[in-house]
């Protein structure tokens, strides 16, 4: 004779996979909570840091639009706790800096700060120091900019093949001509090394005399540019002709990226 069971035996394996999967959810909603809690919390130490970052530019007598500032790194809590930071990254735009009385323009500077040293108590009170161990930094001069520290009338700068290009009006022996040409560009002692060769210009007269001008013209436009001071103290490493302008690549070590207070 067939046993019956009860009905009621298999509702406890019902309420069992009910429990584990309302154990899943929690689990997934603490864990959300928790990613939210992180972003969160990053975006009061972005904004602090964005903060602090504006006063050490303004104390440098650099100017620029307010800088934005992104903390790198999962999760940032436990960054927070250590109170140390893998990476961050600030962007500050329209930069203008200051060369013998002539603004210099730089349409972009970005930075990264690696391993940035941060107290929870200077963030918290926007006191005391934060120090990267390494900065990286690669800003644009605008050509414009640096033609006028070259002063010369009509002289415009550009790229061309990878090279600093000139154009540039000049009076060789009576006649107006326009002079073309490339420059090598290196970095030395803090400053933008150019050196022009290579002039041409359309219809310049077939004399020694006219092509010892051009010649004489080349060198007086070649000449040590000194830049801007950048901000936290970035040393120029490299430089190098792009479409949009001179980009210059930077670093420095041990740099407080904050005005302490």
């Amino acid at each position: 004779m067939a046993q019956a069971y009860p009905a009621y035996e298999g509702r406890p394996r019902r309420r069992g996979r009910k429990v584990l999967i309302g154990f899943v959810v929690l689990l997934l909603v603490l864990a959300g909570l928790l990613v939210v809690a992180d972003r969160v919390a990053a975006g009061v130490a972005e904004r602090v840091i964005a903060d602090q970052v504006r006063q050490e530019v303004a104390r440098q007598d650099v100017q620029s639009a307010p800088p934005r500032v992104d903390v790198g790194g999962f999760p940032f809590l436990t960054q927070v706790a250590a109170g140390r930071y893998e990476h961050i990254s600030i962007v500050l735009t329209d930069v203008k800096g200051s060369v013998h009385g002539d603004t210099v323009s730089v349409p972009r500077l970005d930075v990264a700060a690696h391993n940035v040293r941060a107290s929870l108590d200077t963030l918290r009170s926007r006191r005391g120091d934060v120090v990267a161990e390494s900065v990286d930094g690669h800003a644009t001069i605008s050509y414009d900019s640096l033609a006028k520290l070259l002063d010369r009338p009509g002289l415009t700068l550009g790229e061309r093949d990878g090279k600093l290009s000139v154009t540039a009006p000049v009076d060789i022996l009576g006649k107006q001509l326009t002079v073309n040409g490339t420059a090598d560009v290196t970095v030395a002692n803090g400053k933008v090394a150019l050196k022009f060769k290579d002039l041409t210009a359309a219809g310049l007269p077939n004399l020694p005399l006219a092509r010892t001008l051009l010649a004489n013209y080349a060198n007086s436009i070649s000449a040590d540019v000194p830049l801007p001071e950048l901000p936290f103290g970035l040393t120029v490493r490299q430089v190098e002709p792009k479409p949009d302008g001179l980009l210059v690549t930077a670093d420095a070590k041990n740099v407080p990226i904050n005005a302490a207070g």
